[in-house]
């Protein structure tokens, strides 16, 4: 359930507003996300399916402009971020973002985005962050709360965060990499990610 959920995270992130309508409503945002996104797969979906080099090169394309990958990465590292060097900063931005992009690729093709519905903002736009309140539809008919929280930089919205039932994917995130760099260390966590997302050629 949570692939498929969060699969709907990558889908919303990959578009956006374009910058001259930054300032739109950041539910606007979404909305226009599930429109573009549903015209896109449909032109290249057979494309896409085939092929999954063209479906990460597709997603990223869209992507990779419009998410906070610093900021969300920063924020699953938490005071790790702090200590780690700058080299360390930048390897773990490109592999926690390669490995988002690779996890839920797959289930983009799967997922219907007519599931979606997005709710009435009322947040305030002149906050640094704030949240866009989702409903999502299961197969068996069951709505579940996905709420995105974006943050604002240079009079433009990015995502970095998603909530599941509550459940916030990026403190999930932090838990889980908490306990495995106190196991073992940051650059363990790493090098791990980048031999996973297949950032380190011949291995």
């Amino acid at each position: 359930m949570h692939r498929i959920v969060l699969t709907a995270l990558l889908a919303c992130l990959a578009f956006s507003v374009p910058e001259s309508r930054a300032a739109a409503a950041p539910n606007d945002v979404i909305q226009e996300a599930v429109e573009l996104l549903t015209e896109g797969l449909d032109s290249r979906r057979e494309e896409l399916e085939s092929d999954n080099n063209a479906l990460y090169t597709f997603i990223d394309g869209i992507l990779l402009p419009r998410f906070d990958s610093q900021f969300a990465a920063g924020a699953v590292l938490g005071k790790h971020w702090r200590t780690a060097s700058d080299e360390q900063k930048k390897r773990f931005i490109a592999a926690f973002y390669t490995t988002l992009l690779h996890r839920y690729a797959d289930g983009l093709l799967e997922f219907d985005m007519d599931r979606v519905e997005i709710l009435p903002y009322k947040g305030d736009i002149s906050k640094r962050t704030t949240e866009v309140k989702t409903r999502v539809q299961l197969g068996d008919g069951t709505k579940i709360p996905v709420h995105y929280t974006l943050v604002n930089r240079s009079d433009q919205w990015r995502m970095f965060d998603v909530k599941i039932e509550g459940v916030s994917y990026v403190v999930n995130y932090r838990k889980e990499l908490e306990s495995e760099i106190r196991s073992s260390s940051l650059e363990s966590v790493i090098t791990r990610l980048e031999t996973e997302s297949g950032m380190r050629s011949g291995e």
